[in-house]
């Protein structure tokens, strides 16, 4: 396929994916649906193609972080301390599976970490429709188990953060540098965070016309900056949302102004580049096959855990699948799997861990419950997490 064939099906996919997934009643699975339809159309793609894709979509990456950042609200360290010491524990549990497989897979154990990190995370955007419409939670259970989301997931990016560290370099005094890079750069985002929330406030009351572009401008410029001070744009991005999450304007969050340019484009464009970098004959190989075992073995271990151990929610009638929430874990996988699909000797590991994670984020969203057209979310529930 050319570059206009594969323009032309793009086009089609931004227009008719989000629309199927709403009318399966599951909107969390649009980014997974391209990913699949990557895996599916990467034999007829072109090297230049997947290549100008691949970069397009790393865009789309930074854009990604920086709304998954934007997402987390860090509630009261009072109220978050218990649902953080839950998820820690709920994640520690996975530890030495998860690491097991790694190492049968071939990473070596920065690598194994790193799988665990990815495998143990959760992707809050992606199971935050779900969580909203989960029914048979009170107001408390619910907000726990938004609480153990979010800590999931900051668990996941901070040890990413290190531990990619570690696997791009050896350990010595230029990892040192780079991590205190790392913690110049949040201080620095801390610091000006007030400033910088001022100047997009700014943004989105004076720019008319060219608002969306000069607050996606102003995002990749500040990492940019995370770059040359060491720490890397991706992860910038992420923690540039989380210091500033709650902008809004006129009623609308900051988020919905930048989705033209992030969620209906770059966005899916990363998914569905993710999808073109996995062999297909991975799909009908033994590596499949391992990847698809993985993500149920992984599964069943949650339930066992949810059953017997430390159950999120509760044990009985819906409550039992609420462990589900935790599951999706794509857009941490992703990221993962793009620090290691940078080393030619991790390539198979890198689609493994990205196959892990979308066999897994796939059927937890699946398997949740269907919410009903008229039920009503508790009060306060459509604002927790926003």
């Amino acid at each position: 396929m050319n570059e206009i064939e594969i323009i032309i099906c793009l086009l089609l996919l931004f227009m008719g994916v989000p629309d199927l997934c709403r009318w399966l009643k599951r909107p969390a699975l649009v980014y997974p649906v391209f990913v699949v339809f990557g895996l599916l159309i990467a034999p007829l793609v072109d090297g230049p193609v997947k290549t100008m894709l691949v970069q397009a979509g790393q865009v789309g990456f930074l854009l990604l972080l920086f709304e998954v950042g934007m997402e987390i609200e860090l509630p009261r360290f009072r109220e978050f301390r218990g649902p953080l010491a839950k998820a820690f524990g709920w994640a520690l549990l996975q530890y030495p599976v998860i690491f097991a497989l790694g190492w049968l897979a071939g990473l070596n154990w920065i690598g194994c970490l790193i799988a665990c990190a990815a495998f143990t995370g959760c992707s809050v955007g992606m199971g935050y429709p779900g969580w909203k419409q989960y029914p048979g939670l009170d107001f408390q259970e619910r907000r726990k188990i938004l609480m153990m989301m979010i800590a999931l997931e900051i668990f996941a990016i901070v040890l990413l953060s290190v531990e990619t560290t570690f696997y791009e370099h050896a350990p010595t005094w230029e990892v040192v540098l780079k991590l205190g890079g790392i913690v110049l750069v949040l201080v620095l985002i801390s610091m000006f965070a007030r400033r910088i929330k001022l100047i997009l406030e700014h943004l989105l009351k004076q720019a008319m016309h060219w608002r969306v572009h000069l607050i996606v401008l102003f995002v990749l410029l500040v990492c940019a900056v995370g770059e040359r001070l060491g720490l890397s744009a991706i992860k910038t991005a992420f923690f540039l949302g989380l210091f500033l999450s709650r902008i809004e304007h006129e009623g609308q969050s900051l988020e919905a102004y930048i989705a033209p340019v992030s969620q209906r484009f770059l966005i899916p464009i990363f998914f569905f580049a993710l999808g073109l970098q996995i062999p297909a004959e991975y799909l009908v190989s033994w590596a499949g096959l391992i990847a698809l075992g993985s993500a149920a073995l992984i599964l069943a271990m949650r339930w066992t855990i949810q059953r017997w151990i430390l159950p999120v929610g509760g044990k009985r009638g819906e409550r039992m699948n609420a462990f589900l929430l935790l599951c999706p874990n794509l857009t941490i996988t992703a990221l993962a799997a793009g620090v290691l699909v940078q080393d030619p000797t991790t390539v198979r590991a890198a689609s493994l861990v990205l196959l892990v994670g979308l066999f897994m984020t796939v059927p937890s969203i699946l398997l949740l419950p269907t919410p009903p057209s008229t039920k009503e979310l508790a009060p306060g529930d459509a604002t927790d997490a926003h």
